[in-house]
């Protein structure tokens, strides 16, 4: 019998429960591109609901639910402001510049505690020659800073001074859920400080497809025109959505999984050759620093990966592990355990 691969480079590799394949299988659809399936209408509704927004629209993916939001939110030409580490910025391919023809301007340092003051700074007077700004983009949780959660007064600063800007306010919240259990406050706190969010079900809430785009109900009817221009109008999705509607239901469970990530932080933190690059473990996020092995991301990897154990290579020096539910803590235990085998290797130049 093959050995189990502990799969630690995302949460988007868990498979459906076996109640989310019962849900799945017992589904009542229709065709929701005619707004006549029913799972999906649920699904949209208990989003809306949970986010306080009047609305919801069920996409096949986070990068499209950013994107709809993007193109709903501006025109041609318009710039919007990103975090430097913004998933849209980083892992989005283009697409703001491709789609919607707009112009992303990193702002150093937007989605961290001193993000009010960063946006405030990176605000221009009218002038001739720069493009109109628009939209700002805020992360939480945060990929690229390690699962960080930005606190809610600090989104609340961020959008305040947004607003009094003109500007609308775009939450890419794939992790929405994770970080308002790492802040201790709702889901909806989060969202009320921004005009759109998108959140994924596929991530930690363990769903195999799809994520939510909330916001006002205007903007969603004008969204819901670009889910469509963009190919995303799926037939009998309650399929899927099913799935996803029980996933919501047990979001509690993402309380293990930031308990198995900050267990593996405190471990791995200990072991010859590495550091933690982040300065705590917020969420189900874990990055290491492995340079002290004299090993690369890749290298540490790949010996990782000959003994069962699968990570992201998240820099030259830097992989990620990321907790989910198909992590045991057990699982947990010999990951830590190979993980150690490979330090002791690389410090005696094995």
């Amino acid at each position: 019998m093959t050995e189990k691969l502990i799969d630690l480079r995302s949460d988007t590799v868990t498979r459906p429960t076996p109640e989310m394949r019962r849900a799945m299988a017992e589904a009542v659809v229709g065709d929701d591109v005619y707004g006549e399936d029913p799972t999906v209408n649920a699904l949209e509704q208990e989003a809306a609901q949970l986010l306080g927004k009047e609305a919801a629209l069920y996409v096949p993916s986070g990068t499209m639910g950013n994107q709809i939001a993007i193109l709903t939110h501006t025109a041609r030409g318009d710039e919007v402001l990103v975090d430097e580490q913004a998933h849209i910025y980083y892992y989005e391919v283009g697409a703001p510049a491709v789609l919607s023809a707009v112009q992303l301007r990193p702002v150093n340092g937007l989605c961290t505690e001193e993000g009010a003051q960063r946006l405030r700074e990176a605000l221009r007077p009218a002038n001739l020659h720069f493009p109109p700004t628009r939209l700002v983009c805020l992360e939480n949780t945060h990929n690229r800073r390690g699962g960080m959660a930005l606190s809610l007064p600090v989104m609340q600063e961020i959008s305040r001074v947004a607003r009094v800007s003109g500007l609308a306010v775009h939450l890419d919240g794939a992790r929405l859920f994770n970080a308002a259990l790492a802040l201790g406050c709702q889901a909806a706190d989060l969202a009320a400080c921004c005009d759109s969010v998108m959140f994924c079900v596929s991530k930690g809430l363990g769903a195999p497809v799809g994520s939510l785009l909330c916001g006002s109900r205007e903007f969603i009817t004008r969204a819901r025109k670009y889910r469509k221009l963009l190919g995303g109008g799926m037939r009998q999705a309650g399929v899927l959505a099913a799935a996803a509607r029980v996933a919501l239901a047990d979001r509690q469970r993402l309380i293990e999984d930031h308990a198995h990530a900050r267990y593996l932080a405190e471990q791995l933190a200990d072991m010859p050759g590495l550091a933690l690059a982040q300065p705590r473990v917020d969420s189900n996020i874990v990055v290491v620093d492995v340079s002290g092995l004299g090993l690369s991301a890749d290298q540490f990897a790949a010996r990782l990966a000959g003994r069962g154990v699968l990570v992201s290579v998240f820099g030259p020096a830097l992989v990620r592990l990321v907790t989910h539910s198909d992590v045991s803590r057990p699982d947990i235990e010999k990951a830590l355990e190979v993980v150690q085998e490979v330090c002791t290797a690389g410090q005696t130049g094995i």
